[in-house]
């Protein structure tokens, strides 16, 4: 099932470059979000007020909204909103009735664990997603850093420090360093990232053309580049870097050529090519994914 679940009330006065992206790639399906249209008509200055650009967990305790939103000083009250939102928001389904039929296989969801404690949220870094379905672009490897897509660069942000740092940015022409079997070394120009995983430090990007970037964070320079398909339809629909049976570390990346593809990172090998009736995303687990 690919359902799409955005829409808040950052929405309001969010002012990303969404359009560019969906010019970008040709699909504007993600602009179907509820409760868009607002009443609300902020200045700048009411905007930093009602919306801080960071906070902490202290003042989150009491106003109750892990979001930071002043909802006394709105017209609007959170369950009103959030009941307006319910009726007006459609989820996009790729698949007829697939949410109705997950739900009936789905275990109804315990609501009074405690899983998670709020520290922080900040407005002051953003991340950019150009596919609507496609939002594995930032990746938290510890309780402080953060590593997230910014249209064309990837940065780690710090919660320490409020520091963002680019890593590598695929605008421009991106080659690798390093040389291996199967390396592309004319490497690839103005690469639009569709998904990303970070472990470890080791970086993989892949790009809606299938292609793979890879990068060893504590090494200068791009480590391997490659080209998963030139099918038409090879957008890399997911990426996971994990640890196989034995301790070797593996990236998988599936594909929409219904591909999922196994490499070796210590020597940027192709292991195993798998491939399925339809895209798949990928969990792997050693023996199975």
């Amino acid at each position: 099932m690919c359902s799409y679940g955005g829409g808040d009330v950052d929405d309001w006065y969010d002012d990303s470059d969404t359009d560019d992206h969906a010019e970008d790639t040709g699909d504007d399906r993600h602009h179907e979000q509820g409760a868009k249209n607002s009443d609300l008509d902020l200045d700048d200055e009411d905007r930093t007020f009602l919306f801080p650009d960071t906070w902490g967990a202290a003042p989150t305790r009491k106003e109750k909204d892990i979001q930071g939103i002043q909802w006394k000083r709105l017209d609007i009250t959170r369950e009103q909103y959030r009941q307006t939102r319910l009726q007006q928001y459609k989820n996009y389904e790729s698949i007829p009735n697939s949410g109705e039929e997950a739900a009936e296989e789905c275990k109804q969801t315990e609501k009074d664990g405690m899983y998670y404690e709020f520290r922080k949220n900040t407005r002051s870094v953003k991340s950019t997603i150009l596919h609507f379905q496609l939002r594995n672009l930032v990746w938290a490897t510890s309780k402080h850093d953060v590593y997230l897509m910014y249209h064309y660069s990837v940065l780690h942000w710090s919660a320490l420090s409020g520091v963002d740092t680019e890593l590598m940015n695929v605008r421009g022409h991106v080659a690798p360093k390093e040389k291996h079997p199967g390396s592309l070394l004319e490497g690839f120009s103005q690469t639009k990232v569709s998904t990303m995983a970070v472990k470890d430090n080791l970086l993989v990007a892949g790009g809606f053309q299938g292609e793979l970037i890879c990068k060893h964070l504590d090494r200068e320079g791009i480590s391997f580049c490659c080209r998963t398909s030139h099918d038409d339809n090879a957008m890399t629909n997911a990426i996971e870097i994990f640890n196989t049976s034995s301790g070797a570390v593996h990236f998988m990346a599936s594909s929409n050529d219904n591909g999922v593809r196994d490499y070796d990172m210590e020597r940027f090998q192709l292991c195993n090519h798998f491939q399925f009736d339809c895209p798949v995303n990928v969990s792997p687990f050693g023996y199975f994914f």
